[in-house]
């Protein structure tokens, strides 16, 4: 890392703030990357402000400060493929192509290009050697959404703040009178800043309430809107008996719902989870022990994959339904072996 050229992407707040100094006290030649994204027309978006911070940080560490316009892939890689996700029903993961699009596809091929050495994020995450391990910091973890990234960008990425708790981070950021070192984290998509993905999608196709039906059938009451409902989850219904009720299928072009009061459908839980589009960051052979997670803080399930590798196997019935277009996540212990997106009938649905 001394004296290594090392681009990082600075997204304007403390996480990736910290990373920069961190690597500059370790006597690397830091510069800065702001990645600019596409911005929805007509929302207030806080792209503008997190380029500033972006730049005060920067300025503040005494480094060169760059951005790098990625919007046509992030409209493309990202704003596109979750639109016809949740237009077809599913349930997508959009922070996962960003980081496979944008940071590791669009930033790394830029900074490799121009001599830098490896990138750097403010992910909780850690690579050794290569392989990519859970951040120490577990309510913080982000392995989950690295899954697509491929071996080689991840095997050129530093990931400073990974073996930090995010307490540790703001004290750090503080003691090195860092701009950022109150800024709040984003919630919302993958550079969209404080948007959520229910405002996105109502911004893009509306929101309507439908009705709910039961498995027979039967109206049981009547939903906020089809398209960002996600299954197996529980939703508000307005005049209905009183719940909790779960998502067991959506219609989108009809705008209804199938719900239940149990989180799977008549037929029980599901014995497996069929997935796609895999990507393999480490070796994992069907039989051999492993566990999964089907959502970003969902639960930890252990199991095995299917001797095509094209489904995962769990070893006791899963607590709720894997929604379809989700990411599934596979760890051999802390470090993440791969993954690919959950299939349209899991949960036999």
């Amino acid at each position: 890392m001394k004296g290594g050229k090392i681009y990082v992407g600075l997204s304007g707040g403390v996480d990736s703030a910290v990373s920069a100094a961190l690597l500059l006290k370790a006597g690397a030649q830091v510069i800065g990357v702001f990645i600019k994204g596409w911005y929805p027309s007509g929302m207030p978006c806080t792209w503008a402000e997190d380029r500033r911070d972006a730049m005060r940080v920067a300025a503040r560490l005494g480094i060169p400060f760059m951005t790098l316009d990625a919007s046509a892939e992030y409209k493309k890689g990202v704003i596109d493929y979750l639109l016809g996700e949740y237009a077809a029903g599913r349930t997508p993961n959009p922070d996962v192509m960003c980081n496979r699009e944008v940071k590791f596809g669009a930033f790394y091929d830029y900074a490799r290009a121009h001599g830098a050495d490896a990138i750097a994020t403010g992910h909780y995450a850690r690579n050794e050697n290569g392989a990519l391990l859970r951040g120490l910091d577990e309510s913080k973890d982000q392995s989950y959404f690295l899954w697509a990234v491929s071996k080689d960008a991840i095997a050129h990425t530093i990931f400073p703040v990974g073996a930090m708790r995010k307490d540790a981070v703001r004290s750090q950021a503080r003691a090195l009178g860092l701009p950022v070192a109150a800024k709040r984290d984003s919630q919302g998509i993958c550079f969209l800043g404080s948007i959520s993905v229910e405002e996105f999608l109502a911004h893009e196709f509306g929101a309507e309430p439908g009705i709910a039906v039961n498995e027979q059938g039967t109206e049981v009451g009547r939903h906020p809107g089809a398209i960002a409902s996600t299954i197996g989850q529980r939703v508000a219904l307005r005049d209905a008996a009183p719940g909790p009720w779960y998502v067991l299928r959506k219609d989108v072009r009809a705008n209804k719902l199938v719900v239940s009061r149990s989180p799977h459908s008549r037929g029980g839980p599901p014995r497996s989870i069929p997935f796609d589009s895999a990507n393999w960051l480490a070796d994992a052979q069907p039989g051999a022990h492993l566990t999964a997670q089907y959502r970003y803080h969902g639960p930890l399930i252990s199991g095995a994959l299917s001797e095509d590798r094209a489904a995962f196997i769990p070893a006791a019935p899963l607590p709720e339904t894997a929604a379809a277009g989700q990411s599934l996540v596979l760890y051999a212990g802390n470090q993440c072996v791969g993954g690919g997106i959950i299939g349209q009938d899991a949960g036999g649905i």
